[in-house]
C-alpha cells in the first residue's frame, strides 16, 4: 500500500468507528451472532505457552507448527491493523433423538459436527462480512480464515471481546456459552477495538473433574494426546484404556462443554442448516461398518466429522460396539477380525470380542490366532482370549455353585 492511501486509513478515526456500527449492526443478516474487533498487536504472551504446551508433548499435531506465524497477525499485502472475530451458534439438543438399544446400538457425532459442515458456513458468513466491507472501502486488505488459518481463534476471539477463556480451553460467551463456531478477518483497517469480556470461570472446575481421560491437565491446559476428541480422529490402534473411555463416541467429545454451567439451558436452533439429521449425526453402528467410501461420503460427507474419512469412524463404531457389549455384532465383528486387511480394524475388533464376551467370540479369537501375522493384533488377540477365558471360567464356577 502507499503512503497516500496509508494516510486515509489514519484519518479520520470516526469514519472507522461508525463502519464498525455498521458491521455490528449487519452482523446477524450476514450469518453471524457475535462480531467483536481487536488490534492486530502480536499475541507475546501466547508464545511462550505455545512453546510449554509443544515441550511438553501436548500438541496433536494438526497445528501450525510455525509460533510466529500463529502468534504474529500478518497480510500478504499491506500492514494489519485490526482483527475481525467472529461467532457462529451451533445446537446442544436434539429433537426426537433415535433410542440405542441391543440389537440397534448408536453412536454419537460431536455437537461441532451436527448440521452442516461448520468451515462452510463460517466462510460464507465471512464472504458475506467481506463484501459488505468492500462496498464501503473497496480497497481494503481483507484476509480470512476459518479453523485452518495460522493464528489461534480462541486467543482472537478472547481479544475481541467474543467472551472468556475457560478452564476447558473454550471460549465462553456471555449470550452463547461455548456452542459457538468461531472465525476471524485480518485487515489494514484501523477498527477501535472492543473490550474483553471479564467474566471467568472462577473457582468452577466441572470440566476439569470431568474430563473422561484426564486430558485438562490444569485450568486451560490441554493435553491434545489423550483427549478423546482428539483420539476419535487419529488412525491406528489406541490403548485398551482409551478405548474404554470412549464410549459409543464416534467423532469428537463433548463433555467438558455438557457439564459447564455457563452452557446450562443454552440450545441455539435459528439457523437451519446447522440443526442436526439424528440419523446421521446419532447413526446405527452396524451399517457403519459396511460403507464403502462413496456411501461414507454420500451419509457423513456435508459433516464436518467427515473430514478424517471412514477410517476413525469405523474403528470408533467397532469399539462403541464392544463398551456396549453387543452381543448381535459377534458375526460382523468375526468377519472383520478374520478378512479384514486394516491390522488396525483387527485389532479393534478382538479388544470388543474380549469385551462382549460368549463362546461364539472365544471361537473367532482363536481362529483368528491361527493365521494373524501382525505383531500387535496377536498381542491383542491373546488379551482378548485371556479375558473369554477367565470370563468362561468364572461362569463354570457360577453355575458350579447352583
Amino acid at each position: 500500500m502507499n503512503n497516500d492511501s496509508q494516510s486515509t486509513y489514519a484519518l479520520p478515526p470516526s469514519k472507522w468507528a461508525n463502519l464498525k456500527a455498521e458491521i455490528k449492526e449487519a452482523a446477524s443478516s450476514l450469518g453471524i451472532d457475535d462480531i467483536g474487533f481487536a488490534t492486530a498487536e502480536p499475541f507475546l504472551y501466547l508464545k511462550n505457552i505455545l512453546q510449554e504446551h509443544r515441550d511438553q508433548g501436548y500438541e496433536s499435531g494438526f497445528e501450525e507448527p510455525d509460533l510466529d506465524r500463529r502468534t504474529i497477525p500478518a497480510l500478504k499485502s499491506g500492514e494489519p491493523m485490526s482483527i475481525i472475530a467472529i461467532a457462529v451458534a451451533y445446537p446442544s439438543k436434539m429433537q426426537n433423538p433415535p433410542k440405542s438399544e441391543p440389537g440397534a446400538r448408536r453412536g454419537i457425532l460431536a455437537r461441532a459436527s451436527w448440521g452442516r459442515d461448520y468451515h462452510h458456513v463460517l466462510r460464507e458468513a465471512l464472504a458475506k462480512l467481506e463484501s459488505f466491507i468492500r462496498e464501503r472501502v473497496p480497497d481494503a486488505v481483507l484476509e480470512s480464515m476459518v479453523d485452518t488459518g495460522v493464528l489461534v481463534d480462541r486467543a482472537v476471539a478472547e481479544r475481541a471481546g467474543i467472551g472468556f477463556s475457560a478452564k476447558n480451553c473454550a471460549i465462553i460467551s456471555p449470550k452463547w456459552g461455548s456452542w459457538i463456531y468461531l472465525g476471524e478477518m485480518v485487515t489494514n483497517i484501523p477498527f477501535p477495538p472492543d473490550v474483553p469480556v471479564q467474566e471467568g470461570c472462577g473457582d468452577c472446575t466441572k470440566c476439569i473433574d470431568a474430563c473422561p481421560t484426564g486430558a485438562l491437565v490444569g485450568p486451560g491446559q490441554l493435553n491434545a494426546q489423550v483427549c478423546i476428541s482428539y483420539l476419535t480422529q487419529t488412525k491406528g490402534f489406541l490403548s485398551e484404556d482409551h478405548m474404554t473411555k470412549i464410549g459409543n463416541r464416534l467423532y469428537g467429545c463433548d463433555t467438558c462443554q455438557i457439564v459447564c454451567p455457563h452452557n446450562r439451558g443454552k440450545n441455539w436452533d435459528h439457523r437451519p442448516q446447522l440443526l442436526p439429521d439424528p440419523e446421521i449425526v446419532k447413526p446405527l453402528l452396524l451399517p457403519i461398518l459396511e460403507l464403502s467410501n462413496r456411501e461414507f461420503k454420500e451419509k457423513f460427507g456435508s459433516s464436518s466429522a467427515a473430514w478424517r474419512g471412514k477410517k476413525p469412524m469405523q474403528r470408533n463404531a467397532i469399539i462403541a460396539l464392544g463398551n456396549f457389549k453387543e452381543a448381535g455384532a459377534v458375526p460382523k465383528l468375526t468377519e472383520i477380525l478374520l478378512q479384514e486387511p486394516r491390522p488396525e480394524m483387527r485389532g479393534t475388533a478382538a479388544w470388543a470380542l474380549g469385551r462382549i464376551g460368549g463362546e461364539e467370540a472365544l471361537s473367532a479369537v482363536e481362529m483368528a490366532l491361527s493365521g494373524e501375522e501382525d505383531l500387535t493384533v496377536q498381542q491383542m488377540l491373546h488379551r482378548a482370549q485371556d479375558k473369554l477365558l477367565s470370563g468362561r471360567k468364572q461362569e463354570d464356577e457360577h453355575l458350579g455353585g447352583e
